[in-house]
Order: structure tokens, then C-alpha cells, then sequence
């Protein structure tokens, strides 16, 4: 293991500091706000890892949408460096998430945490567009959402063909709308991090690998990037393939949509035990080395501490993430009025250990972050 983390360190140190130039973003027509965001996050993994935190900007424990607050920041004294944020139900012309969250105030913060200089990720949890055509309101939930695992015809119900084609149109013009109108003061998209049909190494979703077919769920993204970026020139979008927890490469590239599209292989990983460390340790291992052999970025886009635990920051996460290139980490959002968030995240129950994760010189939070300008403002 020592023997691949210096190979690791020493392909990263080759292509970023002796005059190898830098790869570019899979979109050839990629903006220049978005060619200087890829490439100053290819440049930053070998610094460190970044911290980010889903729906960070929008409530807390206790809070729900108010000026500047931040769980981060009120445990730490800083932002997150990777704002995460949700898109779920913006297909059904809604004005909220399903989280409840206005979409005109996500695209309020997502326009405030990029003039700070942070970094934007964002996940759509879209309905099952095929159930939730059946009217029955004596079913219970999961009926008609991402979860709604029933049918194993859905992806190919919405690809070209399909009966339900036109209304998965419909959806991704949506979709489209609210990526267009993320601009800065001066007129220009604001680039950031797009990571849909996530985790599907999992069946827990209606994309998930025992539900379609590796080629229906390569057909899934290849339209989708497709729509948005060719069809409505949506150039600022940076895209991130995503799996739950894998054992191997090969089960990790299972439905892979290639290269010419893709810009960052990305793993979401839970702790459920004490395997927890070793998987992770595993998964991040090829996963990083893949993605340093493809010219991509990486990250380990969601993760949550095994419940009980008051040191998970420094002694689980803290020493795997250490060892790898990995842009970032994301934890879970700390949903309101509950005691921890859903994915046992504790920033509030464990502030100290927290703190000691944001001291150390591993890890990358927004001040951290402006300092290395990674839009290249200066």
C-alpha cells in the first residue's frame, strides 16, 4: 500500500509541477471560467482534500435560511470549500426541493459561495417518471420518487423511443432553465460540479444497477449531457460519475459513459461498521488512481459517520482521505430540527474532533481555498 500512494503522489507531482500541461475538461466548448476551475482543482488534490457539505448554506439543526449562517462555519470559524445542493423535484416545475428548499434561494447561494471563491456541487434526486404517472394516493412512499424501485423499464421508457421520452425532455429543459440563469454579477455561468444518477452501484434508485442495464444507464447520461450541453450550449458544467460503495474497478465502471463526457469519478461510501476504514482505504485506491490515469478528478462526494462516535473525523475519515488525491469530501446535510443530520454527520456532537479535522494541513475549507484562487481572480 505505501508503494502505491508514492506512486500515487509521484504521477500527481509529474503532471502538475514539471511543465506537463495541465488536461482539460471533457466539453471542448467548455467555458473559460470552467477550463480554470478544472484545472486549478487538478492542480489543488495534491494539497489537500476539500470539505464540503450538502445543503450547508440553507438550514442547520436549527436554522432554516438565514443571512450567512452556516453549520460549518459556526463549528469551525470558516465555509465549507464545496457547497453542495439539491435539485430533486425542479423536474415537476416546483418551486421548492424536495427537501423544501426554494430554488430561487439555491440559486441565490450558489451565486453568493461562488463570488466568495467556493466551489458548487449539485445532485438531483428526479422522481420515477414512470410510476408516478400511476394516480394512487393510498400508496405509500416510496411511490413515484428516486426511490420508487418497482419498475425495471424506467430509463428505457425516457430514452429516445420510449413512451415517456417527450416528458424526460420536458424535465431537462427544466433543469436547463435553472442552470442557464446561474450567471455572476457580470453575466457569466457560473461553473460548477453536476453529479446526477448517483450511487448506481446501488439498487435503491430507479437507475440503480439492478434496476437498468449497464448500456441503459450509459444511454441515461450520454442523452443527458448530451441535451444540455449540445442541444441548450450549456458549457459550465463540470460532470461527476458516481457510485456507491464498489469492491473493485470493474464493478465501480460497470455502465460507465466514457471519457468524452465525464470529468470526475466520484464515490459515495457510508460508515455501517468497522469494515467502514478498509473499504474506504480500498475503493479510493483504485478509484484515484483511475481517475489520475484518465486525466479526472475525484472525490468522495458523500459520507457520514457510524452513529456513536466521537473521534470519527480523526481517527476513520481523516487517515484514509490522507493517503489519496482526493479533491473533496462531502458529508450529508444536517436536517432541521433533528438532534444530528441524516447521514449521522457530527459537526455539533463531536465539535472538538471536527475541529481538529479542520486544523490539519490535509484538509481545505473556503479560506483555504480563496487563498489558492482557483478561478484565477487576481
Amino acid at each position: 500500500m505505501k508503494t502505491l500512494n508514492l506512486t500515487l503522489a509521484l504521477i500527481v507531482l509529474t503532471l502538475c509541477c514539471f511543465g506537463q500541461k495541465l488536461p482539460l475538461p471533457a466539453d471542448k466548448k467548455a467555458t473559460k471560467e470552467t477550463v480554470i476551475l478544472f484545472q486549478s482543482l487538478y492542480e489543488l488534490k495534491s494539497k489537500g482534500v476539500m470539505y464540503g457539505h450538502q445543503d450547508d448554506l440553507m438550514y442547520g439543526y436549527t436554522w432554516w435560511y438565514e443571512k450567512d449562517r452556516s453549520d460549518t462555519k459556526e463549528m469551525s470559524g470558516d465555509y465549507p470549500a464545496i457547497a453542495g445542493f439539491e435539485l430533486g423535484h425542479i423536474e415537476l416545475g416546483s418551486e421548492r426541493s424536495l427537501d423544501s428548499v426554494s430554488f430561487s434561494q439555491i440559486a441565490e447561494q450558489i451565486k453568493i459561495h461562488y463570488k466568495r471563491g467556493g466551489i458548487i456541487t449539485i445532485s438531483w434526486h428526479l422522481n420515477n417518471p414512470l410510476t408516478m404517472q400511476i394516480r394512487d394516493t393510498l400508496t405509500a412512499w416510496p411511490h413515484g420518487t428516486a426511490w420508487d424501485v418497482s419498475s425495471k423499464e424506467v430509463v428505457s421508457s425516457i430514452l429516445p423511443g420510449g413512451k415517456l421520452n417527450e416528458l424526460f425532455n420536458t424535465w431537462l429543459e427544466r433543469l436547463a432553465t435553472f442552470f442557464i440563469g446561474l450567471k455572476d454579477e457580470d453575466g457569466h455561468p457560473i461553473p460548477f460540479i453536476f453529479r446526477p444518477f448517483h450511487e448506481h452501484s446501488g439498487s435503491f434508485f430507479w437507475w440503480g444497477t439492478n434496476i437498468c442495464t449497464d448500456q441503459e444507464y450509459s444511454a441515461l447520461w450520454r442523452y443527458t449531457v448530451t441535451f444540455l450541453r449540445d442541444k441548450k450550449n450549456i458549457h459550465n458544467i463540470l460532470y461527476a460519475y458516481n457510485t456507491d460503495r464498489v469492491t473493485s474497478l470493474d464493478q465501480y465502471l460497470r455502465g460507465y459513459p466514457g471519457d468524452d463526457i465525464i470529468d470526475m469519478l466520484s464515490l459515495d461510501m457510508y460508515d455501517r461498521g468497522e469494515q467502514f476504514g478498509r473499504e474506504l482505504d480500498t475503493a479510493l485506491g483504485f478509484v484515484t488512481r483511475e481517475a489520475i490515469s484518465r486525466n479526472k478528478l475525484t472525490a468522495l462526494s458523500e459520507t457520514g459517520e457510524r452513529k456513536g462516535m466521537n473521534n470519527w473525523w480523526s481517527s476513520v475519515l481523516l487517515p484514509v482521505v490522507s493517503k489519496y488525491p482526493v479533491g473533496y469530501v462531502l458529508t450529508w446535510r444536517d436536517a432541521y430540527k433533528t438532534k444530528f443530520s441524516v447521514s449521522g454527520n457530527p459537526i455539533q456532537s463531536s465539535p472538538d474532533d471536527f475541529k481538529y479535522f479542520y486544523n490539519s494541513p490535509r484538509t481545505l475549507f473556503l479560506k483555504k481555498v480563496q487563498e489558492a484562487d482557483v478561478y484565477k481572480r487576481k
